[in-house]
């Protein structure tokens, strides 16, 4: 993946999560559920990218 859209695709991420922080009304626990989800889901995708951690699609749970 070329590092322009690695980056964009997380200028994306944040620019959304920031809207969503500050536009939607929301509970402050549903708001910190809601961002360390995301913070998780962005580093598991980064570990994926850079060959780190196996694709998320060939990961089995159980």
């Amino acid at each position: 993946m070329p590092l322009i859209t690695l980056i964009m695709t997380l200028v994306v991420v944040g620019l959304i999560l920031w809207l969503i922080n500050n536009y939607i009304p929301m509970d402050g626990t549903i708001k910190k559920i809601l961002n360390v989800v995301v913070v998780i889901v962005v580093i598991l995708w980064l570990l994926s990218v850079f060959g780190l951690m196996p694709p998320m699609s060939q990961m089995r749970i159980g």
